[in-house]
């Protein structure tokens, strides 16, 4: 026994120490804890990074509706001008002329014209080329660019409802962690009384073993009971340690700093609260808003698919200036020529092998899909927030018996421990007593917990958390 108390100290000791070696302190009430959540939870932050990714596209979406400029400068160097060869168009013209003249050759024949001219190799172009010029093109109008404008703030809106959808998850287990340390404080303090009394009654063993009162037997019994007291104590602050750590991680803090809890329980605050049976609705929910968002996406993209269909217009134009030269000397004298277009285009889908069809029915499906799961979350939540409501209840019920049979047990004992102080009690019945009134104390921590639980649970199913 007296090895583990130097352990329990050392872990008390080194408790201490520990916010000394931290870079920070922390003291939190469940309030505070929660929004520290918030700002630091990872899960957290990247769904509120959902948000800004969904605003950047979009802006990438509006950026196509705007016009589009483009600017390019281009130059080509030719080492050998390209060759054609081309009939010789130039000869039959040339004796056609000589025949019309009547002009005679050397031998004083008329001059016939030949059967075959052959070709001429012709280059056509420069060695250096050179354009500078600017591209715009408009979009005038496309139906899957409209529905992607029209559906913008449904897209932010169904980020956001995803984002509290993890804060809310993440604050119900920030209430469970957080109320799960402070039960275990209660049952710190519930060990420390039962140690406080066993080394009592072990005291008392001793001076009625040493008067002959007693046996060495029931000395041996209550230290035995004072070494189990004592390792449950070194288990519970263990698990408490665990507890921090895990509420630490939980929120999104170092585990360097150091966190302290400065709530308390209220079981008349844990008791309050139970709705009557049909006083919800499914629009509380979160999960169920961010349900009828995604719903609402997969209707824009049945559109947004249906009006592939239709015609697209846009709008396009250039202007550009070009040079030719045999030499490089484009930044001296010399000609640019101009070069400009304007043109509108339209854009008739007559048939894409029955894909787009295909996409339709695809879109169709999904929503369909969407609209029987939110009527499964609708019987979900009837199943959730009925169940939830029932454990509430009945938590509420077992605490208050729980409550009033350890305080039995502790009277009990209190009795217990005069009959045997005065003689007339046995080591047996103070044995029993002591070992009722710990079990006692158990079920009273665990009814706490489990009304703890049960109420984050049934005000989370109810949606008000």
């Amino acid at each position: 026994m007296q090895r583990l108390n130097k352990i329990i100290a050392w872990i008390c000791l080194t408790a201490l120490a520990l916010p000394a070696l931290a870079q920070e302190k922390h003291a939190f009430t469940i309030q505070q804890a929660l929004d520290y959540a918030k700002k630091n939870n990872v899960q957290v932050k990247n769904a509120l990074l959902g948000i800004q990714l969904q605003q950047q596209q979009n802006r990438e979406i509006t950026g196509s509706a705007y016009p589009q400029i483009s600017g390019s400068v281009s130059g080509t160097y030719n080492p050998y001008v390209a060759t054609q060869v081309l009939p010789n168009f130039i000869s039959p013209s040339v004796y056609q002329v000589l025949q019309d003249q009547g002009v005679k050759d050397g031998s004083g024949n008329t001059i016939v014209m030949p059967s075959d001219f052959g070709n001429i190799a012709a280059q056509f172009g420069t060695k250096f080329n050179a354009s500078a010029g600017v591209d715009l093109s408009q979009l005038l109008f496309d139906g899957q660019v409209f529905i992607g404008l029209k559906a913008r703030s449904t897209s932010i809106a169904w980020q956001t409802k995803y984002a509290e959808v993890t804060d809310e998850t993440v604050r119900a287990n920030v209430y469970k962690v957080y109320y799960q340390l402070l039960v275990g404080k209660t049952q710190i303090d519930l060990l420390d009384a039962n140690i406080e009394r066993i080394e009592k009654l072990s005291h008392d063993t001793k001076e009625l073993y040493k008067n002959g009162f007693s046996e060495q037997l029931d000395v041996n019994k209550v230290e035995v009971q004072a070494a189990n007291l004592n390792t449950e104590k070194l288990k519970a602050l263990n698990s408490i340690s665990n507890g921090y750590l895990g509420l630490k991680f939980l929120i999104g803090m170092p585990m360097k700093d150091s966190l302290i809890l400065t709530d308390s329980l209220d079981e008349t605050q844990i008791k309050e609260g139970i709705l009557p049976l049909a006083d919800y609705n499914y629009k509380d929910r979160k999960d169920y808003q961010y349900a009828e968002l995604g719903k609402k996406l997969n209707e824009f993209n049945v559109k947004r698919y249906q009006l592939s269909q239709i015609p697209t217009f846009s709008l396009s134009g250039n202007y550009y200036k070009s040079a030719q030269r045999n030499k490089f000397d484009f930044f001296g004298k010399g000609d640019w020529y101009n070069l400009s277009a304007i043109s509108v285009r339209m854009s008739v889908p007559i048939f894409k092998g029955f894909a787009t069809k295909a996409k339709i029915e695809q879109a169709r499906i999904q929503l369909q899909q969407t609209n029987n799961q939110i009527s499964n979350l609708q019987i979900q939540i009837d199943q959730e927030i009925n169940t939830a409501r029932a454990n509430f209840t009945t938590a509420v019920t077992t605490l208050d018996y729980q409550k009033k049979n350890m305080q039995l047990a502790e009277t009990v004992y209190e009795q217990t421990k005069k009959k045997y102080e005065i003689g007339t009690g046995s080591n047996t019945e103070i044995t029993a007593a002591q070992t009722d009134l710990k079990q006692a104390q158990t079920n009273y921590i665990n009814a706490v917990y489990d009304a703890i639980i049960a109420k984050i649970d049934y005000i989370k199913a109810t949606g008000k958390l």
